[in-house]
């Protein structure tokens, strides 16, 4: 009992300390070098801050509730190809409508259209085969991870068809930047990121129980099919809201999410789930801070933690984490 107590200090102090650091990094951020225009600076650095906490709480809770009902901290939901999904169809918009999208259906409604397509995505995987297939989640995660090699494959291939220009435009929408999205965009995205960040606030304690396993959920009283559905439907609209916002980033969700099991001091999700969101804001406004006031954009946010991400992934595979 005295351990557990010792364990929940520890936790909520780590919880803590990243909130204040979380907090500078935001106010340094907004406030360092402000020279010319200043409401307009701030302005506009409010809103690219908005949308780093929109990705860091989209990348924390997906990943870590992915990792859960799969019970494997290396699989995330942007392995499954949703990246993969997001660069095909903007490939497929520049290459068979025009450069500017769809100019009728405004900005909400593109938004709109590319987050349904990859929630339908989601849903043929998580809910279609996850039943037919008597949730056999390895078959689903194989079955994902196919169709995103097919993805990039045809994305590639209509890529070596496409002008220059058309070229040109594409890269730009398909690398992650936080500089693009339009503020009706953050508000609508961060009106649903609250809603659901509350109803799955409002099952923390269930996570725990999905965490010990299929069976041992059951036997402890669980609507295991049902909590699992809503959980990965709901990890779907996260990721879908993140990429058709900012654009892809793979290995975000994995770096914070395996830090958060690290340095948390507890399995318990009302624990972990706060801490790998600070982690994410911390490396978010943190490294975008580090890279214009010290480094002078020399590089994009995106690479650099695309390029730690990737070798923690293959670290992990490596140390052959429990799966």
């Amino acid at each position: 009992m005295l351990v557990n107590q010792k364990r929940l200090i520890s936790s909520r102090k780590t919880i803590l300390l990243l909130l204040g650091i979380a907090v500078f990094c935001i106010v340094f951020f907004m406030t360092f070098n402000l020279k010319g225009n200043i409401s307009y600076i701030l302005s506009h650095r409010a809103w690219i801050v908005l949308t780093m906490i929109l990705v860091a709480f989209s990348a924390a809770t997906s990943t870590l509730l992915f990792q859960t009902v799969t019970n494997n901290r290396i699989l995330t939901p942007s392995i499954m190809g949703f990246e993969s999904l997001f660069v095909l169809i903007q490939t497929v918009v520049v290459f068979f409508i025009d450069a500017q999208g769809i100019p009728y259906i405004g900005i909400i409604g593109k938004f709109i259209f590319e987050s349904l397509l990859l929630i339908l995505f989601s849903l043929f995987l998580y809910r279609g085969l996850f039943t037919k297939l008597k949730q056999n989640l390895h078959l689903v995660l194989l079955i994902g991870i196919i169709l995103g090699t097919l993805f990039r494959s045809f994305s590639n291939l209509l890529q070596r068809l496409m002008t220059p220009t058309e070229f040109a435009v594409l890269q730009s929408r398909i690398f992650a930047t936080f500089t693009r999205a339009e503020p009706i965009l953050i508000i609508f995205s961060l009106i649903i990121a609250t809603v659901i960040g509350l109803f799955l606030w409002r099952m923390r304690f269930r996570f725990d129980v999905l965490a010990l396993g299929r069976d041992n959920a059951i036997n402890l009283g669980v609507d295991y099919q049902k909590s699992v559905t809503i959980i990965l439907l709901l990890v779907s609209v996260l990721v879908a809201i993140s990429t058709a916002l900012v654009g892809p980033f793979t290995f975000l969700g994995l770096l914070i999410a395996n830090l958060a099991y690290s340095i948390s001091g507890s399995s318990q999700h009302r624990f972990l789930l706060p801490t790998a969101f600070l982690l994410g804001v911390i490396f978010l406004v943190g490294g975008q801070m580090f890279l214009e006031h010290i480094l002078n954009m020399v590089g994009a946010l995106s690479i650099v933690i695309e390029f730690i991400g990737g070798s923690l992934f293959i670290f992990l595979l490596l140390k052959k984490v429990p799966m």
